[in-house]
């Protein structure tokens, strides 16, 4: 089945080089109407002018996504121009690595502001346009730093993990108006990893090659709540999940009850992946209530 995006509009954030640019490339030669954006228009142009060359049709657009009103002013102009916005690639970003005890936390703030409130300004501009459509595809940028942690790196990390929360909320409530909203964890060569990955592999992890990650994500057919993984042509799906546990009560719900069953609450035997918060609490509930004989 070939994947088409024919009248659909995408706004791609941070367009203007590296993952940002291979995304709209990608989307438009499938396609997709582009809205190229990048911190400074001028740096967006080329790859706009890139796509029109090509055939396709793209603008350039300067915002700075951590600046709300901005934002909206590009989400606007999209409007104006194509009348409705159904992809958000979320993907501006910057770096700030140091370790926490030299970070100051004007460094810590300014990496958490442009990549999760970025994430969020430019997805709350374009979710009621997605609502009232009943149709949105948006994809979420997160990182094996967040996942799993990175030295060096815990404003990038925090942001990262943080984008994977506001997934799975958003998730469900987009559900019912087809909104479907993902997570892309890239591993690509680009100016923001160049010098921390070895020559050989930054020269296998192009930007170009997770970038079919961004075209399946904004598909028609495209999952939901949904990390995946992607670097170098391979991919690969993250899946968070929880021990099934054990109830302390009646008489062992202390700090030594818990150490004392420590094994049992480690054990993988029966881990599940939740599909809400609420499955959660009412997982320890049914437990509890076994524990103590209530018929739930």
């Amino acid at each position: 089945m070939t994947i088409l995006l024919n009248d659909k509009v995408a706004i791609v954030t941070g367009a203007g080089r590296g993952l940002g640019r291979a995304h709209a490339l990608a989307l438009a030669k499938r396609g997709a109407k582009v809205v190229v954006n990048e911190l400074q228009e001028d740096d967006a142009v080329p790859v706009a002018k890139e796509i029109s060359t090509a055939g396709g049709d793209a603008i350039a657009c300067g915002a700075n996504v951590a600046d709300l009103q901005q934002v909206g002013g590009m989400v606007a102009t999209t409007m104006d121009r194509w009348g409705r916005v159904d992809i958000l690639v979320n993907n501006a970003g910057l770096l700030r690595d140091k370790s926490f005890a030299k970070m100051s936390m004007d460094d810590f703030r300014l990496v958490v502001d442009v990549h999760l409130m970025g994430s969020a300004n430019c997805t709350k501009a374009v979710w009621d346009i997605m609502r009232k459509q009943h149709y949105g595809r948006i994809i979420f940028t997160t990182s094996s730093s967040g996942l799993y942690g990175n030295f060096g790196q815990s404003n990038y990390g925090a942001a990262k993990m943080a984008l994977v929360g506001l997934m799975n909320t958003l998730h469900l409530e987009g559900a019912k108006y087809d909104i479907r909203v993902n997570c892309l964890a890239p591993a690509a060569g680009t100016a923001m990893t160049e010098g921390l990955l070895p020559p050989e592999v930054f020269e296998l992890l192009t930007p170009e090659s997770v970038s079919p990650g961004i075209v399946f994500l904004a598909s028609k057919d495209a999952p939901g709540r949904t990390v995946l993984a992607a670097g170098g042509g391979a991919f690969a799906v993250y899946k968070g999940f929880e021990t099934d546990g054990s109830s302390l009560l009646p008489d062992d719900n202390s700090a030594e009850g818990l150490a004392a069953a420590w094994s049992a609450i480690t054990s993988e035997q029966g881990m599940q992946e939740f599909n809400s918060g609420f499955e959660q609490a009412s997982k320890f509930a049914r437990k509890n209530a076994a524990k103590l004989g209530i018929k739930l």
